[in-house]
Parts: structure tokens; sequence; C-alpha cells
């Protein structure tokens, strides 16, 4: 069956290391990490005080003098973004008059503070003194949908949440939606905020990295001494489109979608064969769906965060979905320094390998030492590194058993 080639005409990015892909890029490649001492709410009593946190965030500097009241900060940080990737790719206000754009969004928990706030002053004063401004952000689609009031996007609006893989799944999903011809341009990728709930509840877990013992208080993904992941947060947003009508608008093409793949780990990380599988599965699906072949992969952006089951399941899963062809695999795990930024996560490293397509450095991982015996990524360095890559793996694997993977290609138009 024929479909339509979708390509990628613009990008955005809001982080702890900056708000421009280049800016993102150039901090990546000199290992400069975003995580740092939470400052927005007290971690006293918590095991980690780090995160990756977006310091003085100011909506106005991107979306000017809107009426910002009804969005809280997950909103923020969508509408920023999208305000970004519009200016990018050339959809403005007046081109996007006469075509439609749509978004598709991922988020793991969108407005979690929102939506704690609004409960507990229901409960503690009485359901008449609960806001009327929040209740409308208590809802998965909030941010979404208040991005397309914002800049009137009056296409496919859709919001994805399978955990960390949301991000990616929706980048994934505005793929099809533009292949089958149901749109022709979308603003895809994730968000979601830090704050002290999603923050306490991962600590309550044990699965934010602890400072006892040599690793330090930081991730250092596929390292020996990796003990746990630092929450962090942001936005990041691609525009996808029909390849025939970017080619008619003389866009810019920074790449291509060329496959995808998604599988559901049951046993959600306490069956190795089960969880290696998963991942092995989503990378062949992947394979499969971009008609290409596991020798052809350049280079792997991993969804590494310094889990220490985690990691482990992921290298062993696509040393499986690669048909063991990884011993000569570049490897970058952005995480190290944005942290784990959930929904945003999958689209962050999108931006990251497009940046890398282009100027041809792969970013290390910082603090990388040792990697853990008989790992299969032995080109996984500390180090940024010189690579060209015309295909790229991302993988995007949750803690909650969802498995994503996309392919990007480079792109003559």
């Amino acid at each position: 069956m024929m479909r339509n080639r979708v390509v990628i005409t613009g990008m955005s990015v809001v982080s702890a290391l900056g708000d421009s892909p280049a800016r993102l890029y150039a901090s990546l490649c000199e290992g400069r990490s975003g995580i740092k001492p939470v400052r927005g709410f007290s971690t006293a009593g918590l095991g980690c005080p780090l995160g990756g946190e977006i310091a003085d965030f100011d909506a106005a500097n991107y979306l000017g003098q809107r009426n910002l009241r009804p969005l809280d900060r997950t909103s923020r940080l969508v509408a920023s973004a999208a305000q970004l990737a519009l200016e990018d790719s050339g959809w403005s206000a007046d081109v996007r008059k006469g075509d439609e754009v749509g978004l598709v969004l991922g988020t793991m928990f969108c407005s979690v503070h929102t939506i704690s706030e609004f409960d507990r002053r229901a409960l503690e004063a009485g359901p008449a003194y609960a806001s009327p401004m929040d209740f409308s952000n208590t809802v998965i689609n909030a941010a979404a949908g208040q991005t397309a009031i914002v800049h009137d996007l009056r296409g496919v609006n859709t919001t994805i949440s399978t955990g960390v893989t949301s991000g990616l799944a929706a980048i994934a999903y505005a793929t099809d939606l533009i292949r089958s011809g149901r749109a022709h341009a979308l603003l895809a990728g994730g968000a979601d905020e830090l704050c002290f709930e999603s923050f306490y509840g991962f600590d309550r877990a044990g699965l934010l990295c602890r400072s006892d013992n040599c690793a330090g208080d930081f991730p250092i993904p596929f390292d020996a001494r990796r003990n746990g992941s630092a929450l962090g947060e942001g936005a990041a947003l691609l525009m996808l489109e029909d390849a025939a009508l970017a080619r008619k608008r003389g866009a810019r093409v920074l790449g291509e979608v060329r496959g995808h793949g998604a599988s559901y780990d049951c046993s959600r990380g306490h069956d190795d064969k089960e969880s290696v599988e998963a991942v092995a599965y989503a990378i062949r699906q992947a394979l499969h769906d971009a008609f290409m072949l596991p020798n052809e992969i350049d280079c792997l952006s991993a969804s590494a965060n310094g889990s220490e089951l985690g990691d482990r399941h992921e290298a062993y899963g696509v040393f499986a979905g690669l048909n063991g062809q990884t011993h000569r695999l570049p490897v970058t795990a952005v995480k190290s320094m944005l942290g784990e930024t959930l929904g945003a996560s999958g689209p962050m490293q999108t931006v990251a390998l497009l940046e890398t397509m282009r100027d041809g450095v792969l970013p290390g991982i910082p603090q990388l030492e040792t990697i853990e015996d008989g790992f299969p990524l032995e080109m996984a360095r500390a180090e940024s590194q010189e690579a060209e890559v015309i295909n790229g793996l991302i993988n995007s694997v949750g803690l909650d058993g969802h498995c994503c993977s996309l392919i990007l290609s480079q792109c003559d138009r």
C-alpha cells in the first residue's frame, strides 16, 4: 500500500540545558549537565536532592502578552515549545489560516501538580473553595487543548499517555496520521513538569539515584556503578509534514521518520527474558516498518537513565533486536545530562539526534567509566565522538512495560 513520506521541517525544545536545539546539542556535546539541586520545592527528607529543573522559566518570553492565567506549568511549557516549533518550521499564523495544523502530545502526568492542588483544596476547605481555573487543567489532555487554543491549531488534537514512552509514541502516531492522509501537518512531541508530587513518588519508589555509593548522586547510564535516575522536565516538539506539502511550500527538511515500532513488557521489568524481548520486538517492528536491515542503523540514542535493571534490559534488547550487530554501534544516552524527562524524553532524544545527523558528533555519557561485564554496547563513551549518521535508532523504554522505537533518516527531499 502506498503511504505518504513524513518529513521533519522544524523542531523546538525547552529544557534544563537550553531553549533551542542548537543550545541543547552544544551542551550535550560538551558534557554539561542540567541536573542540579532542585529550587522549586523542598527535597528535605528525600533521598535525592537533584533534578533537571528549568530554572527561571517564564512563558511570557515566548508567548508575549497573551493571557497566561489559565495555563499551568505544563501547558506553558508546551505552548512555549509550540511557538518555537511553528517559528522554526515557517508555519506562521498567516500560513496556518490556509492549512490545518494539529498537535499530538505525549505526556506521562501532564498537570499532576495542578490536579493535586485542586484535590487538596477541595478536601481541606470544601468543594466550594476549589479553584474553577484549576479544574480545566485536571485532565490529561489539558496541555494539548490549551496549546491549541493559544496558537489556533484547528487540526487533530490528541494526547498520548503511555508513561515514559508517551512522547515517542506521539511522534509515531502523528506519523501514521500523515502517512494515511488523515492529516498533512502536525506538531508532535511530549512534555512533563518537575513537581513535588512526581518527585516524591519516584523517590519513594526507589527509582532516583542515591549518593550512598561511589556512583555519587547523579545518573550514569550503562555504568557498573549506576543506582538510579534523576527526574527532569521540559517540552520538545517536531513539525511533521507530508513530504509533498513540504516540497510545495519550499520548507527546509531536517530529516525523515522512516519507521517505528512498539511493544509491551507484561512483567514490567520483573522477568529478564520478557523485558529484553519486549525491547527487541519494538526495534524489529521499527526496522520492518522502515524496510531496513539491522546493519543500516548507524547509531543508537538509548533510553537508559541509570536504572540498574532498565539499562541492562535495554542493552540486551538492542543486541537482540539488531541481530547482534552492536559491536561497532555508537551509543548516546542524553538522560545522563537532562534527567528522566518522562513524556518529553523521546522527543528530546529526537531533537539531539537530528542535530547529530547535521553536525556529525554524537554526545557522550559523562562519568561513564566501566560498562557492566558482558554488556553488548561497547561503543558507549564518556566523551563525544564523531559519527556519520544516515539512519539513527531512538529507544524509549518505560518502567511500566511500554517500549517504543523510532528510526530517523537523513533526507534530501
